[in-house]
């Protein structure tokens, strides 16, 4: 029975999984645990995974391949398809269950509106890698929406931002406290605002932060001449990735890798995980310790502070 991994899953209240799938077996998953080992050799090519509601999965009908380099183990075909059923593409507008809108705060100046449904709580935050977020409000979904588009308008914010950008500023955050000043003063301009549907709850400011969940304290030896790192480009047949899970953030896995002494970072995106099999190699023992990467990477462009 073949199992394919289906990249890093969060649960609000817990830390990062690694899920795995197989057609008529259902799915599992892998515990990861900050300074253990991610050591795996890629096996075959990658394949789409079909697409996923309810909690399980529809195995593509194509058998299709899907390119190294995508974020989404999808086809055409069934990423269509996912995405005619999303919240996002409005096309269920009777939903009858609840959604907040947020603020989210990925690094200074760095922040997004959006929603997610109350049930998941604050997992879809933790999933793209939100440093710390605060809800705004609560409603059904048209009227989060709407709500959503007012804000990202009158406060000039994306309701997207690439894991790019939220990447290359991870190494220079400021501390928790400023992050709860900057997310506590765009509550205020959101709350001023006329135009909130009524049918909308409006919530007061309550800022969680994922730093400690994330690990973010951890990235500190990462800097000086070792830089931002790099981060890996793709996943190839027969490739290795083996190093530290150092932490973890969103779909990225921040690894330490290279000999005693020459430790770099490493930073793996777990959606370039998903669609492929994976076999364990050998344990990495201590920082560092045995670790190695032979699939290709690229260095993380370095963000520079304010020139006076």
């Amino acid at each position: 029975m073949t199992w394919w991994c289906t990249g890093v899953r969060w649960r609000a209240g817990g830390g990062p999984v690694l899920g795995w799938y197989a057609p008529g077996r259902g799915e599992r998953e892998s515990p990861l645990a900050f300074g253990g080992a991610v050591a795996f050799r890629v096996r075959g090519g990658r394949q789409c995974l079909g697409v996923r509601r309810g909690g399980r999965w529809t195995a593509c009908p194509a058998g299709a391949g899907v390119a190294g380099r995508a974020t989404r183990a999808q086809c055409e075909e069934c990423a269509r398809v996912d995405r005619a059923h999303s919240v996002a593409a409005d096309t269920f507008a009777d939903d009858p269950r609840p959604y907040h809108v947020y603020v989210a705060w990925f690094g200074p100046g760095l922040v997004k509106v959006g929603i997610t449904g109350v049930a998941r709580g604050g997992a879809r935050l933790l999933e793209q890698g939100a440093v710390a977020y605060t809800w705004l409000g609560r409603g059904p979904l048209m009227a989060a929406r709407r709500t959503e588009e007012l804000l990202r308008t009158a406060l000039g914010v994306p309701d997207r931002i690439p894991y790019a950008r939220k990447r290359a500023l991870r190494a220079r955050l400021p501390d928790a406290a400023e992050r709860a000043r900057e997310l506590a003063g765009l509550h205020r301009k959101a709350a001023a605002l006329g135009g909130w549907p009524e049918s909308l709850d409006r919530l007061p400011p309550e800022v969680v932060d994922h730093g400690e969940v994330f690990g973010l304290d951890a990235l500190d030896r990462f800097d000086g001449s070792a830089g931002a790192g790099r981060v890996v480009d793709e996943l190839t047949d027969g490739g290795v990735v083996a190093g530290t899970l150092v932490t973890a953030v969103g779909p990225d896995l921040h690894l330490e890798v290279g000999g005693r002494g020459s430790e770099r970072g490493v930073v793996l995106d777990s959606r370039l995980m998903s669609g492929w099999r994976l076999v364990a190699v050998g344990d990495v023992t201590g920082p560092g310790g045995g670790s190695e990467v032979t699939v290709p990477v690229r260095e993380i462009p370095v963000v520079q502070g304010g020139l006076f």
